[in-house]
């Protein structure tokens, strides 16, 4: 009775593994299948394909954990998502994962190419330098590390002219603030120099219509002398109509 409970156990355990094994190669297989959809157009990155790749890969993952494998699937299919720095952080992961030199290649070449994307060149130069160091006949390892290498000097070059740009329009600030300066105290000058003719103006205009007392005097009393003159004639020229009258009046 004993032996028949023993070996029911062993056949219940044996059945779950395989049910479980079973279900991990569905994964797998439903991962590997988008994977490879994702890859047939190459004109465009196709995230919703691999995105689907990613969910199969987890479930992969959920009943088998440690396989280095599926998780180097699913650093992959992030990446193919547009998701370089989540995939970087999953391929560094992955170093203390293998001690094979070929997967350790793979690795540091992939990661290489997650930093790239980040436009983190030092980072990915010494990722592929340590994936040719495995493996120094890589001719993609190789390529990669020269087209880092040549898009960090352009980076360093592009930065170097937007440096000496901005430098510039300093320049061009200060000039122009110096010419404003210049305007302001020109300005300033125009102003003073106005109000100097202004006062000038004003100090001559009393000085052109001064009078001395003794003009003055002199003017009133001819200016009276005319009067008594006019009046005079007035005064004899009324008496010589009056004796007029007389003469031709008769009675």
């Amino acid at each position: 009775m004993v032996m028949k409970k023993n070996i029911l156990i062993v056949l219940i355990c044996l059945l779950a593994l395989n049910s479980f094994a079973q279900k991990e190669r569905k994964f797998i297989r439903e991962g590997n299948g988008y994977y490879n959809d994702g890859l047939k157009d190459t004109t465009k990155l196709d995230t919703v394909t691999f995105g689907k790749a990613e969910v199969a890969y987890r479930r992969a993952l959920e009943i088998k954990p440690e396989d280095f494998h599926w998780q180097f699937n699913l650093a992959n299919s992030i990446y193919k998502q547009n998701k370089p720095e989540q995939a970087a952080s999953e391929f560094e992961k992955l170093l203390d994962k293998t001690k094979d030199s070929l997967e350790k290649t793979l690795v540091y070449h992939n990661m290489g190419n997650s930093l790239l994307a980040q436009k983190k060149f030092d980072p990915s130069i010494v990722a592929y330098k340590k994936a040719l160091r495995i493996n120094p006949s890589d001719p993609e390892t190789k390529y990669n590390l020269a087209y880092a290498m040549k898009m960090k000097k352009k980076d360093e070059e592009q930065k170097k002219k937007d440096k000496d740009k901005d430098k510039d329009k300093d320049k061009d600030k200060n000039k122009d603030k110096d010419k404003d300066k210049d305007k302001d105290k020109d300005k300033d000058k125009d102003k003073k120099d106005q109000n100097k003719d202004q006062e000038n103006k004003d100090q001559q205009k009393p000085q052109e219509n001064k009078i001395s007392k003794q003009s003055a005097e002199q003017i009133l009393k001819a200016l009276e002398n005319d009067e008594k003159q006019t009046q005079d004639k007035v005064k004899k020229a009324q008496a010589q109509r009056a004796e007029k009258r007389k003469v031709d009046k008769n009675w």
